[in-house]
């Protein structure tokens, strides 16, 4: 239709701004599950747990950087991040009595091995009852993948080395020595 046709509709405001897909949620909305919500900043997570309420999303649980934070993880975003990230909130939810939840990735492409799945697979891990469609690779969860790119960055460059992973090195932490930290914090966290 054309925009000056006496019938067109306009779309709602978020849609209009490309912040919500009206038809998904309303599908995640008819489960009647409560929702794992997973977005990605430029420099942060944020993963929710809402459930709906006639009167608007009502959180149940969050979890922040700092959590992870008082359990020794002090990494930037990525993989491992979004995976402990998983489980503290699956953590949460157990204790509020919620044993089931759905992924909502709101705008976020379903790529295999994102950090959006990567959170479902540490709740899923983390006790709550999640369907969960793809597999993930164990090496990215855990760290490897960096540790094992860092590792050989280190032989090639020192300099990029250096620049690459400023923020791991500025916080002590060893990039060549990031599963060892991860399945570290993975314990403290699961106890």
């Amino acid at each position: 239709m054309v925009a000056n046709s006496p019938t067109y509709r306009v779309p709602f405001r978020r849609r209009r701004e490309g912040k919500t897909k009206y038809k998904t949620r309303f599908a995640l909305l008819k489960s009647r599950k409560p929702r794992i919500v997973v977005r990605k900043t430029n420099r942060d997570l944020i993963v929710h747990l809402v459930t709906y309420s006639p009167e608007g999303d009502v959180t149940k649980a969050r979890v922040t950087k700092k959590e992870l934070e008082k359990h020794g993880w002090y990494v930037k975003p990525n993989t491992p991040t979004a995976y402990l990230y998983g489980i503290l909130l699956a953590k949460k939810a157990l204790k509020l009595g919620i044993k089931e939840a759905i992924l909502d990735i709101g705008l976020h492409t379903p790529t295999k091995n994102s950090v959006v799945f990567a959170v479902a697979k540490g709740a899923l891990d983390g006790g709550l009852n999640l369907k969960l469609g793809t597999e993930l690779d164990e090496n990215r969860i855990n760290g490897s993948v960096i540790a094992n790119y860092a590792k050989s960055l280190k032989e090639l460059d020192e300099n990029k080395y250096k620049r690459v992973f400023s923020t791991y090195l500025k916080r002590g932490i060893k990039p060549e020595e990031l599963p060892k930290l991860f399945e570290k914090v993975k314990a403290k966290l699961k106890e």
